[in-house]
Formats: structure tokens, C-alpha cells, sequence
């Protein structure tokens, strides 16, 4: 990482109705570098939080084309940011089940990285049910991209429970993840996941979440924020849509690292 440059988390509550959850998406991505974000972050799951698992799957496109990603693209080309697009789904080889993935548009709206989600999400408690392996095939591939401005490291909400992923990854500037944590286990441990992934990988976080109550009846934790590398959080907002804008400061990331080196103290 170079220079500083202004990152941001889009916050959504996103609906059953894709048109309208895009045309919401463009306007913070709008709004972010207004702000003058150069690097943007979507939620997961901010095209669509359908009413049952087969509406993502009723919507899935091919990797390189598709309303959706033709949509993404027109986001990062208009504004000129890089854009982590939340999650969309991409088609898999299984009948029935999708790729869930973030897609990494540079300013002109190519794809420079593609990353499917890896650990799926698992839960049973407080009235709700939650299995995403039945209409989600996991990726196999960690990811980590060069955007110019940083080393982007990847993940997706559930994965933040999964460590050893971004220690494979390891050393990177900033951790992303998109996420839709629900109101139960974000509440519980969201903030203190988020927080020691920073403080352990000595980078910054952007974490972009859905935060609110969805026409599907689910509550989403919210939360979005930006920490950086000693677990500070620099930016956050609890719930409801919003844009969550800080600074990525290298010299930050530098003095984190040379004073406190535990990366280049790994022994495992």
C-alpha cells in the first residue's frame, strides 16, 4: 500500500424486489464516492434477500454476464472506484445451488477477482433456522487481490469464524467482508470477531452488513464499520442504510507492524 486513500462499507436492507435493491445499492455506491471513497464495499446477499432459498437461486447469472453484473459494473465504471460487490449468485454445477460470490470491479468496471464463499453458514436457535449448504455449493479457493490501492484479502460474513483462511492469505492491507449476520449471533459476537481479525492479521477491516429488519422477516445485526490494524474502529454505523467512510493511512499500517512484528513472528 502506497498512499491513503478513503475506504468505505455500504450498509442496505435489502428486499425481495432485485430492481429496487440495485437501484438502492447505486445510489450509496453514488453516495460513497461523493464522499470520496475510492474503494467501496456491498453487503452480502444486497441484490436480493429473497422470501426462500430458491429465489437466489431463480436469479443466479454465469460468471462475466448477466443483468446483475452488467449493473455492478456500471456502478464502479460511473462513480471510478473500486467495488466489492457484496455477493451475488453466480451459477454452480449442482442443480438446485449456487456460488455465492463477491466480484471485484476496477474503475472501468472490469472484474480483476472472484471470490465464492467458502464456509457456509450453520444455525438453530431463538425461533430460526438457517442451513445455507441447501441451496449454496462452497468455494475451494481462497482469494486475495491487488486493487492498486491495497492488498484485499476476502471473505464473506461466515467465514469471519474461520481464521486460519486469512493467515493462509497473510500478509495483506485490508480484510474484507461482506456480510448479513443475523440480529442473534451478530449481537454476540460480531464486533469482537471483527476486531481480533484486525488486531491478529495487523490490517484494516471493512466490514459492509445488512442491518435491519427484511420484508422476509429476518433481522440483520448491522454494525458496519472500519477498523484498523491495532482494533480501533475508526467508522461504524449500527443499523438502517448508510455509508461508513474512513481513512486507509499506511504510514498506520507501517508503524502497527514495525513496532509490534508478530507476522514476522509465526512459527506455525
Amino acid at each position: 500500500m502506497k498512499q491513503k486513500f478513503i475506504a468505505a462499507a455500504v450498509q442496505m436492507v435489502s428486499g425481495t424486489d432485485v430492481a429496487a435493491n440495485l437501484a438502492r445499492a447505486a445510489a450509496l455506491v453514488a453516495e460513497a464516492a461523493a464522499g470520496g471513497a475510492a474503494f467501496v464495499v456491498l453487503p452480502e446477499y444486497f441484490c436480493l434477500m429473497g422470501r426462500q432459498d430458491g429465489d437466489k437461486v431463480a436469479i443466479c447469472e454465469d460468471a462475466g454476464h448477466g443483468p446483475l453484473q452488467s449493473a455492478l459494473a456500471a456502478m464502479a465504471r460511473d462513480n471510478k472506484v473500486w467495488l466489492a460487490a457484496g455477493t451475488i449468485p453466480l451459477r454452480s454445477p449442482q442443480p438446485g445451488k449456487v456460488f455465492n460470490s463477491t466480484l471485484v470491479f476496477d474503475p472501468d468496471g472490469v472484474v480483476q477477482a472472484r471470490y465464492d464463499k467458502i464456509h457456509l453458514f450453520g444455525y438453530t436457535g431463538n425461533g430460526e433456522r438457517y442451513c445455507e449448504s441447501d441451496s449454496i455449493l462452497a468455494g475451494k479457493q481462497p482469494v486475495k487481490v491487488d486493487i492498486g490501492l491495497a492488498q484485499v484479502a476476502c471473505g464473506i460474513c461466515y467465514d469471519l469464524r474461520f481464521p486460519e483462511l486469512f493467515r493462509q492469505l497473510a500478509p495483506f492491507d485490508v480484510m474484507i467482508l461482506p456480510a448479513a449476520f443475523t440480529a442473534a449471533t451478530g449481537e454476540a459476537h460480531w464486533e469482537v470477531l471483527m476486531r481480533a481479525r484486525a488486531i491478529e492479521n495487523q490490517c484494516f477491516v471493512i466490514a459492509s452488513g445488512q442491518g435491519g429488519r427484511h420484508e422476509n422477516g429476518r433481522k440483520t445485526h448491522g454494525q458496519s464499520m472500519i477498523i484498523d490494524p491495532w482494533g480501533r474502529i475508526l467508522a461504524q454505523q449500527a443499523s438502517g442504510e448508510g455509508v461508513v467512510l474512513a481513512e486507509i493511512d499506511p504510514e498506520l499500517l507501517h508503524s502497527v507492524r514495525s513496532g509490534l512484528p508478530a507476522l514476522a513472528h509465526r512459527v506455525l
